[in-house]
């Protein structure tokens, strides 16, 4: 068995995706179109996705319940090809999260992260990082990061932080952000374009990240790399699930980098792979050779970074 190029660390949980036309109101229902069940969350998402392009990927997470579940999850990372070291705790059940895709793209989620199982990864075994290109790691795991992080320091390994909106938390960039070399963020919660991605990715820049990656949802995504601006245009799709778009995303750039390619190839192929996942429901993905003929034909507009800034000032003094 080759060693992982990618090591994912995280909670890990199974999933049931459901489908549905839209939400229903309060206190009545809907009718479920489709029903998807995967492993969550987004460092296992990213396993099992690059593994479907034939990267060598290994998954360190928490321990889940010692129930049908858990050995259910394990065996599932097993048939991915995932390699992992499952265990099983009596302590607890395994978790379980239920994601509601609807016509607009939109997911509602439900997620169950209790605090006696994230402190596993606290006793969880590292050693698939000693051969391994790439640690990716999720802010909203916490504190229980940071030994995986420093470990892949120690062993001089790129780190991917998925950060999402916490960048507008000081505290919480100043924690995570200056530890990776590539860090992915959206613009807010809703992942609605309110706030300048460039301001988000400055801000990723000078807590010490390398690579900023901002994703814009349909819209696309900016990504800063040294004096580099990117602006890649998402294709026109029709969203039919958009459950896993962001860790598709992740995947993407993830195989880009992993194969050497230039910052916009992996651009590129990050935006193609998220829009075409949201065609269809779940998360078995599209072949490589399909993702890079809609690469290809993506809008791609590249600026100079002292330019931008620039014109922010001047945005700044208008406003």
């Amino acid at each position: 068995m080759n060693p992982p190029a990618y090591v994912g660390f995280g909670m890990l949980t199974p999933v049931a995706i459901m489908v549905v036309n839209q939400l229903p109101e309060h206190n009545t229902g809907a009718i479920v179109k489709e029903v998807n069940e995967f492993i969550f969350d987004d460092a296992a998402i990213i396993a099992c996705l690059l593994r479907q392009w034939n990267v060598p990927t290994a998954m360190i997470g928490t321990a889940v319940g010692d129930d049908l579940r858990g050995h259910n999850l394990a065996d599932q990372l097993k048939e991915w090809g995932v390699q992992s070291q499952v265990r099983f705790s009596k302590e607890f059940k395994t978790p379980l999260e239920v994601d509601v895709s609807d016509e607009t793209g939109a997911r509602t989620y439900f997620w169950q992260r209790p605090v006696d199982v994230l402190n596993t990864l606290d006793t969880a075994d590292l050693s698939y990082l000693e051969q391994a290109r790439l640690l990716y790691v999720d802010w909203y795991d916490g504190n229980h990061i940071l030994r995986a992080m420093d470990e892949a320091a120690r062993l001089k390994i790129p780190i991917f932080l998925n950060m999402e909106y916490a960048h507008a938390d000081p505290e919480l960039l100043a924690r995570y952000a200056g530890r990776a070399a590539i860090c992915q963020a959206v613009t807010d919660v809703a992942q609605v374009d309110a706030t300048d991605p460039l301001e988000v990715a400055l801000k990723l820049r000078n807590a010490g990240v390398e690579t900023a990656l901002v994703t814009l949802a349909g819209e696309g995504s900016l990504v800063l790399h040294e004096d580099e601006i990117l602006r890649v245009r998402a294709p026109q799709v029709t969203a039919v699930d958009g459950c896993g778009a962001g860790a598709t995303y992740s995947a993407g750039f993830i195989y880009g980098w992993l194969h050497g390619w230039r910052i916009e190839e992996s651009a590129r192929f990050a935006t193609a792979a998220a829009s075409l996942k949201v065609m269809r429901a779940g998360l078995q993905m599209f072949p490589v050779e399909e993702i890079m003929k809609t690469a290809a034909g993506l809008e791609v507009k590249s600026s100079i970074l002292s330019m931008e800034r620039e014109s922010l000032a001047n945005r700044s003094r208008k406003g």
